[in-house]
């Protein structure tokens, strides 16, 4: 198990990817935090929660509102009052805008980016204040990690969507300072980007024009699972990472090769 007895935090934890996230880390043996602000998936099903105890894991779920300064301080406290230490933060809590630039309202704006961008910037300072006061691990130098879901719209443009790119590029670029500034701590930053993701929830980005867009982007066959996300996650939260820094992993089937 490549994260046995690790404490990892998922923001947004509680749907989609962010549910597979936290299922897949309690599998590889993680104590996993669930962090959201509803313990229901939006997609329905059973609670991340139940799901990863049913099966022999360990879960616990702290509402969490990430725009929030005091959430995500008690979300860190808690969690290492409880268990002791924090060892992953992934940041995966996201809002989604449906405007392009004039369509986009200060209402719209605000909204996605206070998720997005204002929320990763908590977790991330949150995460790094608490990883700075644990002792390196002795086999790889490492403090702690950082995971932040970007996505390809973090690169090229999000059609209709100019909020939620904007915010995703922020992810991109906290990664790789965050990741410069604190490498000689002994703290790991890195970032996932999906591609297109059916992830079981309903909505505008499933409709007929958009998947038919997505498939003439993707060269791949299919479009991506929620679990294929997650498997790259688990990959850069384990010690096989432990030499990746900064990174922003492509996880889209080939859309930004094409």
């Amino acid at each position: 198990m490549r994260l046995k007895g690790r404490v990892v935090i998922v923001t947004g934890g509680a749907s989609g990817i962010g549910k597979a996230i936290s299922i897949k880390a309690a599998n590889e043996g993680a104590i996993v935090v669930v962090a959201d602000i509803r313990e229901n998936p939006l997609e329905g099903g059973t609670d991340t929660v139940k799901t990863i105890i049913n099966v022999g894991g360990k879960s616990v779920f702290i509402k969490t509102d990430v725009t929030k300064w005091i959430d995500v301080d008690k979300l860190v406290a808690e969690t290492v009052k409880r268990f002791g230490s924090l060892d992953v933060f992934i940041n995966n809590a996201a809002a989604h805008g449906r405007a392009a630039l004039l369509d986009t309202t200060e209402e719209e704006w605000d909204r996605v980016m206070a998720v997005g961008a204002k929320g990763m910037f908590f977790g991330c300072k949150r995460a790094v204040q608490q990883m700075l006061k644990q002792a390196a691990s002795k086999e790889n130098e490492v403090r702690g990690r950082i995971v932040n879901i970007s996505s390809q719209h973090g690169m090229i443009r999000a059609p209709n969507d100019f909020a939620y790119g904007v915010s995703k590029a922020c992810a991109v670029y906290m990664t790789r300072q965050i990741a410069g500034d604190y490498a000689e701590f002994g703290i790991v930053c890195n970032a996932v980007a999906p591609g297109k993701i059916l992830t079981g929830k309903s909505g505008a980005a499933i409709s007929e024009d958009a998947i038919s867009y997505s498939h003439s982007r993707t060269p791949w066959p299919r479009l991506g699972r929620s679990e294929d996300v997650a498997s790259a996650v688990i990959f850069l939260s384990s010690d096989e990472a432990s030499y990746i820094t900064g990174e922003n992993l492509m996880v889209d089937g080939g859309w930004m090769a094409n």
